[in-house]
């Protein structure tokens, strides 16, 4: 027996799609050929754009670990508790403030900046530290939430409290901790009360009283609420 198959019949839907990737493959060619140069142009862009990618990588890998190892000694400077030198550096160590201009768009530039802004609010200068807390890129992690506290800190030295009161319960939504939480929503409860605003006030207390009623922050909230109800009826 033949094992030899009859021929398949090409249906017009299989000749349609022939005819087009025929047709296509033209139309390709005769583009490439008209526009050679062009095409070689696009093709030599996209290589020196790769090539810049690459560069650029390389060059911010190379100014993180420079940016790392300056900040690992101004923060010897730092904790030895000489703000003042931390921040603008000596002849031996680099200065907070030099390594945020420097390397400010690394990691470790942008962990330099809320080191700067504490230490600017250690030494009173709240103006500046409430900028750079602004402008530090915070993480959902302890340092974030701090420095959300440091803010709610300044506007309290501002007595604007309202605002205090809103960047201690960021603080406290920015890293859910039993360690912290519990005492920013204390304070933010106590900025709020500073401010008439009451009703937010007792929403900080019940929230401690709720989910941290173990905490150190619980032990005096019936009295806090007492006295925020109060004040919110008698205003």
């Amino acid at each position: 027996m033949s094992t030899l198959q009859p021929p398949k019949q090409i249906s017009k839907r299989q000749e349609l799609r022939e005819d087009t990737a025929v047709t296509f493959y033209v139309q390709a060619w005769e583009f490439f050929d008209q526009n050679r140069k062009l095409v070689y142009g696009a093709l030599a862009g996209l290589g020196v754009l790769v090539l810049a990618i690459i560069g650029w990588a390389y060059l911010q890998h190379q100014k993180g670990e420079e940016a790392e190892l300056a900040l690992a000694e101004a923060i010897t400077v730092y904790e030895a508790g000489t703000y003042r030198e931390a921040l603008d550096g000596t002849d031996d160590v680099p200065g907070l403030l030099p390594i945020v201009d420097e390397y400010g768009g690394t990691q470790a530039g942008n962990l330099a900046r809320f080191y700067a802004a504490d230490a600017l609010f250690r030494l009173g200068e709240y103006d500046q530290a409430l900028e750079l807390f602004d402008a530090f890129e915070k993480g959902n992690n302890l340092v974030g939430a701090s420095a959300y506290a440091g803010m709610a800190a300044i506007y309290e030295q501002r007595e604007e409290y309202e605002r205090a009161g809103d960047h201690y319960r960021r603080a406290a939504e920015q890293f859910v901790s039993s360690e912290t939480t519990p005492d920013y929503l204390l304070d933010a409860g106590t900025a709020y009360e500073q401010a008439g605003a009451y009703g937010d006030a007792i929403e900080m207390y019940e929230t401690i009283q709720e989910d941290y009623p173990d905490s150190g922050a619980a032990s005096n909230l019936d009295f806090f609420i007492a006295r925020a109800e109060a004040k919110q009826q008698a205003s």
